[in-house]
């Protein structure tokens, strides 16, 4: 999938199964997902490994044959690290340790690095360390080393208690410690958002990467931090945007994604309250990726979890500016799939099937920006006309492009 490759970068192999409920094309999906999260923590892909299994081995996730077949070729071109697509148990973890002797990691452990690599603030430092120490926890063996030994103190440390016993010990002290501190910010935040008065609160969600926060700098002419890498934002931003003479506040939050580790959902449950609590969602989409269909089934199953599935909601398809397709000949009869449906017909059957107003645009090039702002404002002047149906007079929409013309 990426050809870029670096010696900076982690030598790093892939592997996952294809089972009754995920076939062959499924998992290549997930594994050029896997590959893209890879290159954003830092490794340089070199092979994946695929076996063909009813369902995971309970002792080495990928059974015994193709744990000898990874062991030789990590061996021989100097892999250091081995990553897999689905979160292993702490057996199968300690046992492919013990079997390849490199780093194991699994998607879960993949995804919970980057969030530790890009979070900023305090606040979100703190999500993903609880959220770290929570899948560290039931995975502890005794070749970690790097925690202290003992506290001091007297009767601190038990008769005999082991080196490992005191590690859990201290993890799980650590959990409380953040859980605690997280309870207080989480009071803070609530009482942030009772402060922004009866302003009509909107919300971008979506898929990582697929153009919120260029959305936002586009709607909110600020500049909030944009990258072509998974998870370039986590901390929630929230700007004030006006759109014809009427204000309401827009929400940047952090992406989702396939398989999202269930101890992120937990620990970043203030960040997804912003969700919970908007008026109005934004759900953006990346068109150009033959998975987006996918991606907005994952989206839509998050949005259920949190209990937000049932809001006001705007699709818009972003990067129309990237989108490409293999056309096909006029005499072609083959049925038309994914790959050679043109945006045209894209556009016609969403426009159809979708039950939410539906926009596509191009955030990068400002591409029927018009359309959407229209469809934005005649949402939230329909949700702040059943707030304050005495003060609809004030508002009145006008296109600000042709205005500046």
């Amino acid at each position: 999938m990426l050809e870029k490759k670096d010696h900076s970068y982690e030598r790093a192999v892939l592997v996952g199964l294809i089972t009754r409920d995920q076939n062959e094309e499924k998992l290549n999906e997930y594994l050029d997902e896997l590959e893209f999260l890879a290159y954003t923590a830092g490794a340089s892909v070199e092979k994946r490994f695929t076996q063909k299994m009813t369902q995971p081995d309970a002792k080495t996730f990928v059974g015994s044959g193709k744990a000898e077949e990874i062991k030789e070729y990590v061996k021989e071109n100097e892999i250091g690290t081995v990553i897999f697509d689905d979160e292993l148990s702490p057996s199968q973890l300690k046992n492919l340790e013990r079997e390849l002797e490199v780093k194991i990691i699994d998607r879960t452990n993949l995804i919970l690095d980057i969030f530790a690599q890009r979070a900023q603030t305090s606040y979100a430092r703190t999500q993903v360390e609880l959220a770290q120490y929570e899948y560290l926890l039931p995975r502890l063996t005794r070749m970690w080393t790097h925690l202290e030994r003992q506290r001091g103190g007297i009767g601190m440390r038990g008769p005999g208690e082991t080196e490992i016993e005191t590690d859990r010990r201290i993890i799980r002290d650590r959990i409380s410690l953040l859980k605690a501190k997280l309870k207080s910010i989480d009071k803070q935040m609530t009482t942030q958002r009772q402060n922004r008065g009866k302003m009509v609160r909107v919300a971008l969600v979506g898929y990582t990467n697929v153009g919120k926060s260029t959305l936002m700098n586009a709607l909110s002419k600020s500049e909030v931090f944009a990258e072509n890498k998974l998870f370039a934002t986590l901390d929630t931003t929230v700007r004030k945007v006006v759109i014809g003479n009427l204000p309401f506040l827009l929400t940047d939050t952090v992406g989702f994604i396939r398989k999202l580790p269930t101890q992120l959902v937990e620990s970043f449950k203030s960040t997804l309250d912003e969700v919970r609590e908007a008026d109005l969602l934004i759900h953006v989409v990346d068109i150009s990726h033959e998975s987006f269909e996918d991606h907005i089934d994952s989206v839509n199953q998050t949005l259920m979890e949190i209990n937000a599935h049932q809001k006001p909601m705007i699709m818009v398809f972003n990067k129309i500016d990237a989108f490409a397709y293999e056309q096909k000949s006029e005499d072609d009869l083959t049925p038309s799939t994914r790959k050679n449906i043109s945006l045209e017909a894209w556009m016609k059957t969403w426009m159809a099937k979708s039950k939410h107003p539906t926009v596509f645009i191009s955030a990068l090039n400002k591409e029927n920006f018009p359309e959407m702002k229209k469809l934005i404002y005649e949402e939230v002047h329909r949700i702040h006309i059943s707030r304050f149906p005495y003060n609809d007079f004030l508002f009145e929409y006008f296109d600000e492009e042709e205005t500046e013309k």
